[in-house]
């Protein structure tokens, strides 16, 4: 019996912040398509791999899905051992589901190892848990971009009844997603930090208020970066807004 082509979380982006069971696979494997948002710290545990470059990276230049499950599945014909290292989750906003259907369409069995998704990384960076005793009992993982092809669907609704919410892919849209919340309802003074690079050396944060988000699509951000929002962000935004003061 062949072995399991394996989806791999590598996580938000720090080489040792994989799981024990992805770097393991890693270390065994043969053939290993990975994202343009692994590090390459993290290549470094399989050196005896054939390493494909499969690009996949949101509103940047990068390998059509179709592709991409078409060389997943050829890898599979080909190695003994093949791992697809997504960024993050593979299960959350990581288009695992096509891979998988791929995969198994063809006759290859697939298995998924989970992997820290940026939000976790972001709250650990900023220090301010997703939910916190009597102010956020709910967490909602969200993104308003819509692909090529796709239906649009609400995704104000409930993020407007979320205590917090995280919205992936959200940077390049700050200005229609403020102005969307902001003609919902939702208050200008929403507690809002965005994050930049979360989980590696180079994060970035910045707290601001709701009204200040549009802004925020007319900066240049090297890395990946997602919006958080919620009264537990409060304190963040305070303790900010206390140090501009200081200086003043």
């Amino acid at each position: 019996m062949s072995n399991p082509v394996h989806l791999i979380g590598a996580g938000p982006g720090a080489a040792d912040l994989i799981t024990v069971r992805g770097m393991r696979l890693l270390q065994q494997a043969d053939c290993v398509l990975y994202d343009a948002l692994v590090q390459p710290e993290m290549l470094a545990y399989c050196p005896q791999a054939v390493l494909i470059d499969v690009g996949k990276r949101c509103a940047k230049a990068s390998t059509a899905q179709r592709f991409i499950n078409k060389m997943l599945v050829d890898a599979a014909s080909k190695y003994a051992r093949v791992v697809r290292l997504k960024g993050g989750d593979p299960m959350l906003f990581g288009r695992a589901t096509e891979e998988l259907v791929a995969l198994r369409e063809a006759g290859f069995e697939a298995e998924v190892v989970p992997g820290i998704t940026a939000a976790l990384a972001a709250s650990a960076d900023a220090g301010v848990s997703l939910t916190s005793r009597g102010v956020a009992r709910n967490v909602l993982f969200a993104t308003a971009r819509v692909g090529e092809g796709e239906s649009a669907s609400d995704w104000i609704s409930p993020i407007l009844a979320a205590d917090t919410t995280v919205l992936y892919m959200g940077v390049r849209q700050a200005e229609a997603i403020a102005k969307a919340l902001l003609g919902a309802g939702m208050p200008a003074s929403t507690p809002v930090l965005v994050v930049e690079n979360a989980g590696l050396p180079a994060c970035r944060q910045w707290p601001m208020r709701l009204a200040q988000l549009p802004d925020v699509g007319d900066w240049q951000l090297d890395g990946p970066a997602i919006l958080l929002l919620g009264q537990v962000y409060g304190e963040v935004l305070r303790a900010a807004q206390d140090g501009l003061r200081q200086f003043a």
